[in-house]
């Protein structure tokens, strides 16, 4: 990476003594050598203005979806971190929605080996359920050893309570953290878009927020039957964050995740049958939107994932009933909460420090001597998803083609450097 110097950015990094002041930044051989006022670098060194940007700690997503192995065709690891590290995200929990499932210590093992030496970290989120099918709990301890960081059956809701209240108490003995996608199936009946006026509207099946506050509420009944930590992942409706609020006041271990997607569109957009607003959970209404933002800023959800779910085009550019669910998303999450109108701070909190702290990672520190792990992004630079700047393999995308207000201007790990 050779030698690089940020200067005149806005330092984000509550706690930290120049936490909103303007500072350059020098970094040599993988390390901050320099901080501060002003800082001078000798030799050859390669600088980047930072004037009217913003300088934090790299961003963490706790949900991405890679098709490795099985489903390269979608992503792969490589195409996957180049597009998570172009959204300024420098660490990744990759879920297990692949074929097969990383449902054993091999998948694992291959996820670990195969994103070595990248800029982006990347951790394995293992299967609860052998296959994902819900039946029989995998093993959650073997895969721990091996490098999982938690244990989710990605996008499919753990039906059986059994099962789930088994998952939490034997992750509970060995530090293991149950991450959760909140949906009773047999509520949602495979319905495609949220239950409500507009889908009375176009005369589509919706699911209603039934179906997932059910199954929020039974599993916090699990968690604090079983004393043990869970996690909810990309919540969308209010009656989640109500629970949610409720079960933190009450001391049950509990944090939560929304997708930034479902902080901006809602189900009003699906009046256009584009299927690229097709995704699970589904677009919810003003009101959970609304909802949702108050509960970020309260506190109550603690960070906000992509949920980056690449398709090839087949299984999107068709009738919105039979289109895949999912969006590609790690590079526009940042432009999206900027939409969704929060600052540098809470932007920082929600993608940078929250998540690590959700599976007890630690948090990188920008002092001398540390490892370099940066992102250096503007709050108002606008810029095009297009077949340019798109580092996925897929393009399924509502943003596709349109231009966004807010960007990664160049992501830093691992001794490499990315500038968009």
């Amino acid at each position: 990476m050779g030698t690089i110097l940020i200067t005149s950015a806005t330092l984000v990094s509550a706690g930290h003594p120049l936490h909103l002041t303007s500072v350059d930044v020098l970094v040599k051989n993988g390390k901050i050598e320099k901080i501060g006022k002003s800082v001078k670098a000798e030799g050859k060194v390669q600088e980047i203005n930072g004037k009217g940007s913003f300088l934090s700690v790299g961003f963490f997503d706790l949900n991405v979806n890679f098709g490795e192995p099985g489903y390269e065709t979608k992503e792969d690891i490589q195409t996957g971190t180049a597009a998570a590290a172009s959204g300024g995200f420098t660490g990744v929990a990759v879920h297990p929605n692949t074929n097969p499932p990383i449902h054993s210590r091999s998948e694992v093992s291959l996820i670990v080996n195969t994103a070595k030496g990248n800029l982006v970290d990347v951790f394995p989120v293992g299967a609860v359920s052998k296959k994902r099918e819900g039946n029989e709990l995998a093993e959650l301890f073997d895969m721990k050893i091996n490098g999982a960081v938690a244990f989710s059956d990605g996008n499919r809701s753990v039906q059986q309570a059994g099962l789930m209240g088994r998952a939490l108490l034997y992750a509970k003995g060995f530090q293991g953290l149950i991450m959760t996608f909140p949906q009773d199936e047999s509520i949602a009946a495979g319905n495609k878009m949220n239950e409500g006026e507009v889908s009375t509207y176009l005369g589509m099946k919706g699911i209603p927020n039934l179906a997932e506050s059910i199954m929020v509420s039974r599993d916090l009944f699990l968690a604090e039957y079983n004393e043990s930590p869970i996690h909810f992942s990309t919540i969308s409706t209010e009656e989640s964050v109500d629970l949610i609020k409720k079960a933190k006041a009450k001391g049950i271990q509990v944090t939560c995740d929304v997708a930034a997607h479902n902080l901006v569109f809602t189900d009003e957009d699906v009046k256009s049958f584009d299927s690229h607003y097709k995704v699970s959970p589904p677009l919810r209404t003003k009101r959970d939107v609304k909802a949702l933002i108050k509960g970020l800023k309260d506190g109550v959800i603690d960070a906000v994932v992509s949920q980056h779910t690449p398709h090839e085009i087949e299984f999107k550019e068709v009738e919105f009933q039979i289109a895949k669910d999912g969006i590609i998303a790690s590079q526009t999450v940042l432009p999206l909460l900027i939409k969704a109108g929060f600052n540098p701070e809470s932007i920082v909190e929600k993608l940078a420090e929250n998540p690590r702290k959700v599976l007890n990672l630690p948090v990188p520190q920008l002092v001398e001597g540390e490892d370099a792990n940066l992102v250096l992004f503007s709050m108002d630079k606008k810029w095009t998803l297009d077949n340019n700047s798109n580092k996925s393999k897929s393009t399924n995308s509502p943003l596709f083609g349109k231009e966004l207000t807010g960007q990664v201007l160049a992501t830093i790990n691992n001794n490499q450097v990315i500038i968009n």
